[in-house]
């Protein structure tokens, strides 16, 4: 792991791990709140029962958390692991209504705190980004 990737992988990391501990010992109302949101964006997850739905929530956020955090996962792995989560957040975000301002990308008020996950999203795609960098300049030296 190269130390420019450090900062990125502990700040997201420990935020994202954060958030699935609260939620895994969340009450009933967060739970249902949490799922209309969710189910709002994704309709196949109506069926699932609110708690069981924010305890598989919290279950992806810590393993993505713990991925991040673990030194032994490679960079190429912990950005695919970002990158997918803060998607899918960020697909909230996008088909949310009040989320974004009418025929536009910038959020509303309410849609501030979820936007920002675009800031999780950039840092999984630089991740990602250093690993195939590095891979083929590994590759390059290696065929000299």
């Amino acid at each position: 792991m190269k130390l420019s990737n450090i900062p990125l992988r502990a700040v997201a990391g420990a935020y994202i791990l954060h958030s699935g501990l609260d939620k895994w010992s969340a009450d009933e109302d967060t739970a249902k709140a949490v799922h209309g949101m969710a189910s709002g964006a994704y309709p196949v997850f109506e069926s699932m029962p609110p708690t069981r739905f924010l305890r598989l929530l919290a279950a992806g956020e810590i393993a993505t958390g713990a991925v991040l955090l673990a030194p032994l996962v490679s960079t190429a792995k912990a950005g695919a692991a970002l990158t997918g989560f803060s998607g899918a957040l960020l697909g909230l975000y996008a088909k949310t209504p009040g989320m974004r301002k009418p025929n536009s990308v910038w959020p509303t008020p309410q849609g501030i705190a979820i936007s920002k996950d675009s800031w999780l999203f950039a840092m999984g795609l630089a991740l990602l980004a250093d690993a195939l960098t590095n891979r083929s300049g590994r590759r390059a030296k290696s065929s000299d």
